[in-house]
């Protein structure tokens, strides 16, 4: 008896120390979740005082309330924001700012909906096809500002802002040129071989697909790359501090233009995943993929790991949801936008207070053993 209650006891206490661990872990996000949805119900207060705490409930609600649907249309619209905020969390953890996944997903996307529509390949070889050209545009674009920080020492941050603007018009361009439909402006829907596998009648008439299993299975490859792999290990220590790694001997200059290249390769996969949905097509208005951006406050939110990536994409497509059922309370959907940059702004805060705190730590700890082996050194 008193083995089992010993057991017991140091059974509950490792799973409230990993608990801590994990609250702590996550307290920056969940400080910022708060904050935004307290900002956006205080705006929603001062605009429509009677609607807001309905208005509240929707958000909260994410499209759920509709059923399975709901469910299905919130996984479709996760999958891409996961898969640019994991894009992002691999350039992060090499030190590097990839702004330009909005770019990369562009053209990854317009080459899997090129092959999508104008290829006879018979399914599943169709979709597939597409899926992995897509990825490997999107790679190929992400490669190029990799190669001009690692050989020329060109701010990534520039080159891939303005690769960008250069994707989006060089997509519209070919789209005119080769999948146009003159009656809608948009591109050509693919062929019914090109779309993602349905899940079936699992999720009612959501075109809910594969997308959201790819997504989930990218993190988690990237999660495990960065925990297990030595090429994972090189590329964060290129990350923390270029100098001492290319000391050690790694190759800094091929860590860079690889991190690029991966993190360009998924932004790629997430556009084709957007895009390989039958009735979802391409707009020729100029505009940036939204999604891009999204991606950096995924990957904030998530606080810069593969996994929290997932978790943070999935809460962004929910609150969207429910931000876009907020209608019918008299809201409009960028009360959203405004809630998710106040949960990006609080993020970066807290993660920025707690760097700075435990940098303050790590000097007082430096400081007390200079100072004990001065005293040690006066005694000897």
């Amino acid at each position: 008896m008193q083995t089992n209650q010993t057991n017991k006891k140091t059974f509950l206490g490792k799973l409230l120390s990993v608990l801590n661990v994990v609250y702590n872990k996550l307290k920056p996000s969940l400080l910022a979740v708060g904050v935004g949805l307290g900002i956006g119900l205080i705006i929603m207060l001062i605009f429509n005082p009677i609607g807001a705490f309905p208005g509240l409930i929707t958000m909260l609600s994410g499209g759920l309330g509709i059923g399975v649907k709901g469910l299905g249309d919130l996984l479709l619209h996760a999958a891409p924001i996961i898969l640019t905020g994991v894009a992002l969390v691999v350039a992060f953890k090499t030190g590097l700012f990839n702004i330009g996944a909005s770019g990369q997903m562009i053209v990854g996307a317009y080459v899997a909906v090129h092959i999508g529509v104008l290829w006879n390949i018979p399914a599943p070889l169709h979709w597939m096809v597409s899926l992995i050209l897509g990825t490997l545009a999107g790679a190929l674009w992400g490669a190029i500002p990799g190669l001009l920080k690692a050989y020329t020492n060109t701010n990534e941050v520039v080159s891939s802002i303005m690769l960008n603007y250069v994707g989006t018009f060089l997509a519209v361009y070919l789209i005119k040129q080769n999948i146009y439909n003159l009656t809608y402006a948009k591109s050509l829907n693919i062929q019914p071989s090109a779309a993602l596998p349905r899940f079936g009648n699992l999720f009612s008439n959501s075109s809910v697909n594969i997308g959201i299993l790819i997504a989930i299975g990218v993190a988690v490859l990237m999660y495990y790359v960065f925990k297990k792999t030595t090429f994972g290990y090189e590329l964060k220590s290129s990350g923390f501090n270029r100098d001492a790694s290319r000391y050690a001997g790694m190759n800094a200059k091929r860590n860079i233009v690889l991190s690029m290249l991966i993190s360009g390769a998924i932004a790629g996969l997430a556009g084709a995943v957007q895009f390989l949905v039958i009735g979802t097509n391409m707009n020729t208005d100029y505009n940036l993929l939204p999604q891009g951006f999204d991606g950096i406050s995924v990957a904030l939110l998530g606080l810069t790991d593969p996994i929290g990536a997932a978790f943070a994409g999935t809460f962004l497509s929910y609150i969207r949801q429910g931000g876009f059922y907020m209608q019918i309370n008299g809201f409009p959907q960028q009360i959203i936008d405004i809630v998710t940059s106040v949960i990006v702004y609080t993020t970066s805060i807290a993660m920025g207070i707690q760097l700075f705190l435990a940098n303050l730590k790590e000097k007082r700890m430096l400081r007390k053993s200079a100072e004990s082996n001065l005293e040690e050194g006066d005694l000897k």
